[in-house]
């Protein structure tokens, strides 16, 4: 069965940075497009980032743009997610998504159980 395990989350004052992790197992992530959401208490669910697996090509929203860096390591078969001047406003359950293809799809076949960042002083 397909697994994907996001780890990396915690406590961070704002202006901190994090780097989450999403870590692919029983399947080779080469050849998926993985994608960071996040859902904080009360509103929706919200898309982040995106990497292709063709030419690693990134997706961000317009909130996290110039502060989150989405990465890949193919021999890791992991996914990053560098999230640096973090503000409270970031405070959400952060997910990983995976689907086979290479551009970042409008959904997801392969969901993590989510990793929990709190921006806070």
């Amino acid at each position: 069965q397909v697994q994907l395990v996001e780890s990396g989350g915690g406590l961070v004052q704002p202006g901190g940075s994090l780097r989450l992790s999403c870590a692919a197992s029983r399947f080779t992530l080469d050849y998926y497009a993985i994608g960071w959401f996040r859902q904080a208490p009360g509103k929706e669910r919200e898309g982040v980032s995106c990497i292709s697996s063709s030419d690693g090509s990134t997706y961000y929203a317009d909130s996290v743009k110039g502060r989150f860096t989405i990465s890949r390591d193919n021999a890791k078969n992991t996914v990053y997610l560098q999230m640096n001047s973090l503000k409270p406003e970031d405070t959400a359950v952060y997910y990983c998504a995976a689907r086979f293809g290479s551009s970042c799809p409008t959904s997801y076949n392969y969901w993590g159980q989510g990793t929990q960042v709190t921006v806070s002083s």
